[in-house]
């Protein structure tokens, strides 16, 4: 019973320190900050209730220029444009 019992903890033991391990490389995975990673550009956060809750340590973001959507780790922001280069016309 108690060979058992060992075997029982050791494998169940493995399984969490799987989890746990597996857990921490896909975070450091994910980028970090507001950029693409598909193409680079500033992605756009979207309000999604139910992931910003279940993981705050995330942002769901979304991009306009390639259409990827998805999470990325809370990181420096782009920096945006001002207004008046925005509305600079040119000669």
């Amino acid at each position: 019973m108690l060979r058992a019992v060992l075997c029982i903890l050791i494998i169940g033991g493995f399984f969490i320190l799987r989890a746990v391990l597996a857990t921490v490389f896909f975070y450091y995975l994910l980028p970090e900050g507001d950029r693409c990673p598909n193409c680079d550009a500033p992605t756009l956060r979207v309000q999604s209730r139910g992931w910003n809750i279940a993981l705050p340590k995330f942002r769901t973001s979304w991009c306009y220029e390639c259409g990827w959507h998805g999470l990325l780790r809370n990181g420096p922001l782009t920096p945006s444009a001002t207004t008046a280069s925005l509305t600079k016309h040119r000669n």
